[in-house]
């Protein structure tokens, strides 16, 4: 049994035509029936590097029955010079996060993904511990089953308190060892053993991983990295959905 946490990510690749640029996590959202795929922003765009892709290209499953199946999906990001991505500004400035629309009829008929929708948010009555296990469940340098096209999961735990806007802005941390490619990543964590035995998908949906986190100035020969990372608060996806 396949853990269907692991199908609602895929890997991303995105692109300036047919050079790849860099390698990313995203993850896949359902609302009211529509499909969108969730990551960073800066993975579409980042001025600050000159980085400007024109597409990005996940890889799906196409074969529920074996894994080892997959197929490229391309995804423009322009249409007539118009950016096709959804992003957000919040009261602490910008939000990295962006969400694509993906129109259910362009995907394989055979695709085999999983979803998160709205009711995998944290509820307004729920709290989440500070030191709670989670997981970021992505692709951290690129690194994956390469047989059977699936993510990998990283341990973390939360590292400042949920609910609260760290410093400001629109975003938690977490304490976790994470890489470049982690970048849109789920960062989720099991619903408790009473809510879970009920549940087929037993997974809250708390965040998504934007970067790791540093201080400066930082004496790189006396001071280790942090090791701490901002998660952006899922709920901006009711907005940007």
């Amino acid at each position: 049994m396949i853990d269907p946490l692991l199908l609602t990510t895929a890997r991303l690749g995105a692109y300036d035509r047919q050079r790849l640029l860099t390698n990313a996590s995203s993850f896949f959202f359902e609302r009211n029936g529509r499909l969108f795929l969730v990551t960073s922003r800066h993975v579409l765009i980042d001025d600050a590097t000159g980085h400007l892709p024109n597409r990005i290209e996940i890889e799906l499953h196409t074969d529920p029955s074996n894994m080892a199946k997959s197929t490229g999906f391309s995804i423009p990001l322009y249409n007539g010079g118009k950016a096709l991505w959804r992003q957000a500004i919040d009261g602490g400035g910008p939000v990295d996060v962006a969400v694509i629309e993906i129109e259910r009829d362009a995907l394989p008929r055979t695709a085999s993904l999983y979803v998160f929708t709205p009711e995998n948010l944290i509820g307004s009555g729920e709290s989440v511990e500070i030191g709670s296990s989670l997981l970021i469940v992505g692709f951290p340098l690129g690194f994956h089953d390469t047989l059977h096209h699936m993510a990998v999961a990283r341990q973390a735990a939360l590292a400042s308190a949920f609910g609260l806007r760290f410093q400001g802005q629109g975003y938690f941390l977490t304490d976790a060892r994470t890489h470049r490619g982690s970048s849109g990543a789920p960062v989720v964590m099991r619903m408790p053993d009473g809510a879970a035995q009920d549940s087929v998908f037993p997974w809250r949906l708390l965040g998504i991983h934007g970067s790791r986190l540093d201080v400066s100035p930082r004496d790189r020969n006396a001071d280790e990295a942090l090791g701490l990372n901002i998660a952006w608060y899922a709920d901006i996806l009711l907005t940007l959905t």
